[in-house]
């Protein structure tokens, strides 16, 4: 059927009975696939009027098409046009980036713009399977295939799929996708961030084609308490997945086992070795593990590690580790705009190992698979953010199942990346008991999901019974995770510099303490004494004074200052000086060290 030059963005004549978002599939980082990245066309709808009619009805809940100035009926084809639209006339845009940076009349924009690619596909077997994989879209994201819809995704910074194999042809396929990155109040992130909101499709968009019944899911990973053994799940997707024989090859250990699913495609399995190499900052030693049903083959390449505390130690591989970290926004080096390439990844991470990093805390959202597969290879210990960011609406329970939900999708993302050693709940939170029931029910979920892992969240400090110079953490969250963070910017937002002499901390938890954010904004080039704000000398004094304080805490295992790069962000609008970027980076957006780059260094040298 001839492709309607004015494109349908909504199948209006079908009942949609389930937009559930499907089960993500596991690895498509390795896995064969077809890339759909390159240029799509675009339409920038800030009425949406592609969605919805003049009385703000959307289309696709109505069986029958209300009339208006914006449709009419094909004289040829039993479809309805929107007749102030057409993709085929229209500008195109590279995928994946986001609007923001690409083009200037869309620098600030926020709201929906569509997309629309085509493509020929041949499927490789009979009764093989498709589906259509996304890394990102900020924020929430409506996917059309073929005229249909394929459902609806909430979140700005995991991934999700959905099959296609039903409405697969094998030319002129189309795939239209809505996405409107307007912040709102019941939002995770909410209305009011530090970052800026890029919108559009923002990581890779692949089609993955998979036998009938093929491995959806695993998790494998050394047991916790016994270095060992390999503890492993692994999941069936498919119509025939009730005792199937599933093979587990990792050919450096020689093992080499099969094992059956139960009736709902499942199986779990515990191998033990005792040659096994573990994976730490020192060794990142990756095996490549084999898995097998039929004649499908899933390779991934994992480590191996524990990760625990015991009292206010950090312990790697039952050693005791200090984490020299840095936070991290997900920008590019190179072009600006939101990083997404292994090139952008490879980057930043090689500027935190030039630092003198084992440890990054990527802020304050999911970062994309390059990041953690690339701190894989490197030996980089990894700490990841939910966007549960200051201040968001703690008694919608909508808001939470959304903060859950991408929580649950990073998690099957990245529970086999070696790296990744904390899930981080939120960042600076007011404590409140709507907050504290929120936080904790998400810590308990991200326990049962994934036990192997610690739990943290960036929180507050205050003062000691009312103390001026006595800082501690008084939290109920606080007796909820595995390590204690908090971030504090004595210096810079509180008081100045030398305020640092006078301040020392009292810590009543038992818990290992990681400062997860501290430092001061300076102007790569402005050079003045140390007393003065925005100068590099000032940041460089924050540095000195900040360590020194801090390196007297007992309990102390580490810090993520902020941040490794200046990074955009509309909060940010002093002129000659920010000109809309924080500049608390030790390195500018033109890849500059400042000054205070060099203390840091100096500092994580000093703890080898």
């Amino acid at each position: 059927m001839k492709l309607l030059s004015s494109l349908l963005f909504v199948s209006v004549f079908s009942i949609l009975s389930n937009l559930a978002q499907e089960q993500l599939i596991q690895n498509v980082y390795l896995r064969e696939s077809t890339s759909l990245n390159g240029m799509w066309k675009y339409i920038v709808d800030p009425y949406e009027n592609g969605f919805y009619n003049y009385r703000l009805e959307p289309f696709e809940k109505q069986e029958k098409p209300q009339k208006s100035a914006f449709f009419k009926n094909a004289k040829q084809e039993d479809k309805t046009e929107l007749l102030e639209y057409n993709f085929d006339k229209s500008d195109s845009i590279s995928i994946p980036s986001d609007w923001n940076s690409q083009k200037e009349n869309l620098f600030y924009y926020e709201g929906t713009v569509w997309f629309k690619k085509s493509f020929n596909y041949n499927i490789k077997k009979e009764n093989n399977r498709v589906f259509v994989h996304f890394g990102a879209s900020n924020y929430e994201t409506d996917v059309y295939f073929n005229g249909e819809k394929l459902g609806k995704h909430i979140g700005g910074f995991t991934p999700f799929n959905y099959e296609i194999t039903h409405l697969l042809q094998k030319k002129d396929n189309f795939l239209v996708v809505k996405v409107d990155n307007k912040r709102k109040k019941e939002g995770v992130p909410t209305l009011n961030t530090d970052w800026w909101n890029y919108g559009g499709i923002t990581r890779d968009v692949k089609l993955i084609e998979t036998s009938s019944t093929f491995i959806n899911d695993y998790f494998i990973q050394l047991n916790k308490n016994d270095r060992n053994t390999i503890n492993g799940k692994i999941q069936l997707n498919g119509s025939d997945i009730s005792s199937k024989e599933i093979q587990i090859k990792i050919p450096e250990l020689k093992i080499n086992k099969k094992i059956k699913t139960d009736k709902n495609g499942v199986t779990t399995f515990k191998i033990s070795s005792k040659k096994i190499k573990y994976w730490s900052n020192k060794n990142p030693h990756l095996y490549e593990v084999f898995l097998k049903i039929n004649d499908d083959i899933i390779k991934d390449k994992i480590g191996f590690r524990t990760i625990k505390t015991s009292g206010s130690s950090i312990l790697l591989n039952d050693e005791k580790i200090y984490l020299k970290g840095i936070s991290i926004h997900e920008e590019s080096p190179f072009r600006g705009g939101r990083g997404y390439t292994k090139k952008d990844s490879k980057k930043l991470l090689t500027w935190a190992k030039e630092l003198g990093c084992n440890y990054v805390r990527l802020a304050h959202y999911p970062h994309n698979e390059h990041m953690v597969r690339l701190a894989d290879e490197m030996g980089i210990l990894v700490w990841e953010e939910n966007p549960v960011y200051w201040t968001i609406s703690w008694k919608n329970k909508e808001t939470y199942n959304n903060a859950k939900n991408q929580l649950a999708e990073v998690i099957s993302r990245d529970k086999n990346r070696a790296s990744v050693i904390i899930w981080s709940m939120a960042n600076e939170t007011p404590t409140s008991n709507a907050r504290n029931a929120f936080l904790t029910s998400l810590a308990e979920f991200t326990k049962k999901e994934d036990p192997t892992r610690l739990i943290s969240a960036a929180l507050e400090q205050s003062d000691y019974k009312n103390s001026k110079t006595i800082r501690t953490i008084n939290d109920d969250f606080a007796d909820i995770v595995d390590v204690l963070s908090f971030n504090q910017y004595i210096g810079w937002y509180d008081g100045l510099p030398e305020k640092t002499e006078k301040i020392s901390w009292k810590i009543t938890q038992n818990k290992p303490v990681l400062i997860s954010e501290f430092g001061a904004g300076a102007k790569k080039g402005f050079y003045a004494d140390k007393n003065t704000r925005w100068s590099e000398e000032f940041q460089e004094e924050v540095y000195v004074k900040t360590l020194k304080m801090l390196d007297k805490i007992d309990q102390l295992q580490g810090l993520s200052p902020w941040i490794l790069v200046d990074f955009k962000s509309p909060r940010r609008v002093l002129p000659e000086i920010q000109d809309g970027y924080n500049r608390k980076g030790l390195i500018s957006e033109k890849g500059e060290k400042k000054k205070a780059f060099f203390v840091l260094q100096k500092f994580y040298n000093s703890k080898d």
